[in-house]
Order: structure tokens, then C-alpha cells, then sequence
């Protein structure tokens, strides 16, 4: 029964995603950026080419580049400065990310969910993300600070793609006093869209022709001991980041009955609990730098 169900959902989730061209198709460039730096054959100069093409793009890296967040010891004038520093991945990421904030455009849904409050949670689980990796010297800040913004991107695919439907699962949904949800989100998702966002975010990034590892992220964030051992590292991270982004108290936390950490997502990255204790600390401010780079 499991393996019917299981094909039933992803007849669903194809199926949706083909519907909504405009957000399951990155602009362009993206598409060209991510294909150019799969490429092995690739240089920094071919890199260089294809982004200097977008001044709005470039402007944007520069200025992702040149934040805080970094720490750079001087500033980078040039996109070619940039790939040298920080290298060919970590620009795509970047590039990437600069161009997610526009799916993220939709305005309110209904009194419990916008696609701005959304916006405003994933990049703090992006921040997170990206202060645990630092913390745990882990050489994946930027791959995890790109996971921790997708993370939640099948709420979006929902929202364009069966948007009545949506509405009918936070109509369902209940809340406490203080607004925090007491009614498991995913299973109501999957009752009434057929899939939940999990399912639809791990759809998208396959469309999108994401490495596996972003698919792990969005499709196991709420349950990534389900993964695996040795594809766990980086849905575990975005696990404790999303959580974490929810004690914050910024934007959305529907899907978040608890915001508890479970013992064996630390375990996995050896993660201490003093490490998890800093890191709460440096997230307000290092959210503050990462809104204002986005803005």
C-alpha cells in the first residue's frame, strides 16, 4: 500500500510542478551559471562571462560578497575578484539565492500565512544554516546557507500551484493563545494537497535540476534521521537551523509544533551543546546583516 501511495504522490507532485512554468523554470542566467559550474571543463573566466551579461546580478554578488557576513579584509569591486576569493560554487550559490527572492513575491495569503513571512523565515534558517557550518569549520557555509533558503520552497509551489487548497489547510490548522500551531501541518497538507511541502520542495529542486543533496534538504528537513547516515550532513543542519530560526520568533513557524532539537540531529554532526549556545547568540545580528543584504 505504501508503494502506491508513494507513486499516487509523485504523480501529484509532477504533475503540479509541470502547471507552474514561471516558478518550477529559474531565470535563465541561473540555469546557465549552475549548468557552467557543474561543468568540470569550466574556468572562473567562463563564469566571469555569463554574470557580467546581468548588471543587476552583479550588482547583487558584490554586494552579498562585500557584507558583513563575510568579513572580507577589503572590498571586491570586480565579479572576477570574487570567483578568485571565493571560488566558482560559491558564486553560483550566491547567484542562486539573489535570484529566489523574487518567488518569494505573493503578498498575503489568509491571516496565518505570507509568502513575505516565509521570506523572512527562510533566511533566517539560511543564517543558521550558515553560522553552523562556520561554527563546526564544516567548508559548506555556502551550500548550507542555499539549503537553508530553499528549505520551505514546496510551501511556495503550494501556494502558486493549489492556492484554495492551501487556504483549506491553515483554515484546518489550530493554534494556541499564542499563535503557535498545535495541528501537524504536513499531515494536513497531505490529506488535502496530496503531498506535503516536503514532497513538493524536493519536486522543484529535482526540476530544477538541483544536486541531490538540495533534494535531501527539502524534501527530510522535519525528519532527516530518515535519510541515510551519509546523506544526513546537510538536511540535519538545516534541521537544527529551522528550528533555531523559529526560537527567533521571525516570520513563519506553521510547520513547527515544536520547537525542540532532537538529540541524534546534534549527534550526527557531533555538534555540541555549548557550540548550539553560541550560535544562538551571533544569530540576531547576523540575521540583521543578512536581511539588509537581501533588501
Amino acid at each position: 500500500m505504501d508503494a502506491i501511495q508513494s507513486e499516487e504522490q509523485q504523480a501529484i507532485v509532477k504533475a503540479t510542478i509541470t502547471g507552474i512554468s514561471h516558478i518550477a523554470t529559474l531565470p535563465e542566467i541561473t540555469l546557465k551559471i549552475i549548468e557552467l559550474v557543474e561543468d568540470p571543463t569550466s574556468t572562473a573566466h567562463d563564469l566571469h562571462n555569463v554574470i557580467s551579461n546581468d548588471q543587476a546580478l552583479c550588482s547583487r554578488i558584490l554586494k552579498v560578497v562585500n557584507s558583513a557576513f563575510y568579513g572580507l579584509p577589503r572590498q571586491i569591486g570586480s565579479i572576477n575578484r570574487a570567483i578568485v576569493l571565493l571560488g566558482l560554487n560559491a558564486v553560483k550559490n550566491i547567484a542562486i539565492a539573489a535570484s529566489l527572492t523574487k518567488l518569494f513575491r505573493g503578498g498575503d495569503l489568509c491571516p496565518r500565512f505570507s509568502a513575505r513571512d516565509l521570506w523572512t523565515h527562510c533566511l533566517a534558517t539560511a543564517t543558521a544554516s550558515k553560522l553552523i557550518c562556520d561554527q563546526l569549520r564544516m567548508g559548506l557555509a555556502d551550500e548550507a546557507f542555499l539549503a537553508g533558503l530553499i528549505h520551505d520552497i514546496g510551501i511556495m509551489v503550494e501556494m502558486q500551484a493549489k492556492r484554495h487548497e492551501l487556504v483549506s489547510v491553515f483554515d484546518e490548522m489550530t493554534f494556541d493563545d499564542d499563535d503557535v500551531p498545535t495541528s501537524d501541518m504536513r499531515e494536513i497538507e497531505s490529506r488535502i494537497l496530496g503531498a506535503d511541502h516536503q514532497a513538493f520542495g524536493a519536486g522543484l529542486c529535482e526540476a530544477w535540476k538541483f544536486p541531490q543533496s538540495f533534494s535531501y534538504v527539502t524534501g527530510h528537513h522535519h525528519d532527516p534521521t530518515e535519510l541515510p547516515p551519509a546523506n544526513r550532513t546537510l538536511a540535519s543542519i538545516v534541521y537544527i537551523a529551522d528550528r533555531l530560526a523559529g526560537q527567533m520568533g521571525l516570520g513563519f513557524r506553521g510547520d513547527l509544533v515544536s520547537l525542540d532539537i532532537a538529540p541524534e540531529a546534534l549527534d550526527d554532526l557531533n555538534f555540541a551543546p555549548e557550540a548550539l549556545e553560541q550560535i544562538k547568540k551571533s544569530l540576531p545580528q547576523a540575521f540583521e546583516e543578512i536581511e539588509a543584504m537581501f533588501s
